[in-house]
């Protein structure tokens, strides 16, 4: 196991190579490997949906929870909620934004879903979105449908765009007079699609429509500040992805004009209308989480967000370069790498997604995730920092083999 020392030295050893030069370096990654503790039962390329911590962000977790338990209630009535906006300042400064626009949340869904639920919707009111967004938050537009008499109108992003334009025009041709929001995905959870987010927030501006951004995957995983995005209303991300914080952590950033209509999912008294933490009321929940969000951002600086883009990107042009011209290989994934990073969806012709999930994983000990609507038939394939080559070379031939 690497120490935070001997990583230091390793990226000292490597100061002068570019991140592109750097991505392939891959007796420093293996030392990167090291700083993770990573099953050997099978290859994870589901980093996706939840990354493990690194092992030095482990540790700090789990000694935040025995000082925490040592003292119990007085950490709670004392010191909970200054360490936790000495979480929300770090956010705040990774992202580009002021603390006070900043809260922490459990998750992406309950981000995106305070803002979805928050808004004072009207019957005939109007928001824009895509087949290809997450799930819950379609849900929960459905739920505000249901009970407030909005509309939902929904596009469908295609998996090879021709441009920008293109998409943004697809976004632009579903708004009307009644549009009051726009959510979009800062990368499509589904094939790893990089959105021209800034175009489409500058479209909807024109049109004075709010725009929702849904940054699941995208903090932690592309270089980016909340000014990049052209000062989108709404940013929504999960910590636990790809900043590697511990399960149950996300952040919901909030433009300050926009803080005061916003109405809270829970009762909150204590803040005023245009204070953002009236939308953070938790109750009683586990802190510890919050602290170990700042041992997560140290470890994520130390390797570099500019590095670890380009490794990312690296590691998934390596396999899908292989594969993309395969006639029985369909990649769901823009070939333009400006348009990707680390997540790629991949499927085999007449093979099911889950049948091909089951038989990587039951045949090879590859383990992916099925992917199977919105125009999108294949596995997601999302590897990490501590994924090899040789690694993604075994899932290539698997791939492969598979095909025939």
């Amino acid at each position: 196991m690497i120490s935070p020392i001997s990583l230091e030295k390793a990226l000292a050893n490597v100061a002068t190579l570019t991140p592109a030069e750097l991505a392939r370096d891959e007796p420093f990654w293996r030392q990167v490997r090291s700083a993770y503790t990573i099953t050997d039962e099978f290859i994870h390329l589901e980093n996706g949906y939840y990354l493990l911590a690194a092992q030095e962000v482990l540790d700090q977790y789990q000694q935040h929870i025995r000082r925490i338990n040592a003292v119990s209630s007085y950490y709670m009535r004392t010191r909970q909620f200054d360490d936790k906006l000495a979480s929300r300042k770090q956010l705040a400064d990774l992202l580009g934004c002021l603390p006070e626009e900043v809260i922490i949340t459990r998750n992406t869904t309950e981000s995106l879903d305070t803002v979805i639920a928050g808004i004072d919707w009207k019957p005939g009111d109007e928001a824009v979105m895509a087949e290809q967004d997450y799930g819950a938050m379609l849900d929960m537009f459905k739920l505000q449908a249901r009970r407030h008499g909005m509309i939902n109108r929904l596009i469908s992003i295609p998996n090879h765009p021709q441009s920008d334009e293109a998409i943004v025009s697809l976004y632009e041709r579903a708004i009307t007079p009644k549009t009051r929001l726009l959510m979009v995905c800062h990368m499509v959870n589904i094939t790893g699609q990089i959105m021209p987010v800034r175009k489409i927030v500058n479209m909807a501006h024109r049109h004075n429509v709010a725009v929702l951004v849904d940054g699941a995957h995208a903090f932690g995983h592309l270089a980016f500040s909340i000014a990049d995005l052209g000062g989108c209303d709404y940013y929504g991300t999960s910590l636990h992805k790809w900043l590697g914080a511990p399960l149950g952590a996300g952040l919901l950033y909030v433009r300050n004009d926009k803080i005061q209509p916003l109405w809270p999912l829970f009762g909150e008294s204590g803040f005023a209308d245009d204070d953002i933490r009236k939308l953070n009321h938790t109750g009683t929940h586990p802190v510890a989480t919050d602290l170990a969000i700042q041992d997560a951002i140290r470890f994520h600086q130390q390797i570099g967000i500019a590095r670890k883009e380009a490794r990312l990107r690296y590691l998934q042009r390596y396999w899908t370069d292989q594969v993309r011209n395969h006639p029985n290989i369909i990649l769901n994934t823009p070939a333009d790498p400006a348009r990707s990073c680390a997540i790629a969806n991949v499927g085999v012709n007449n093979i099911k997604p889950a049948d091909l999930a089951k038989r990587l994983f039951d045949q090879y000990r590859i383990f992916t995730v099925a992917i199977d609507y919105a125009n999108v038939q294949g596995v997601r394939v999302t590897p990490h920092l501590f994924t090899t080559t040789q690694e993604l070379d075994t899932f290539v031939k698997a791939l492969r083999t598979i095909a025939g």
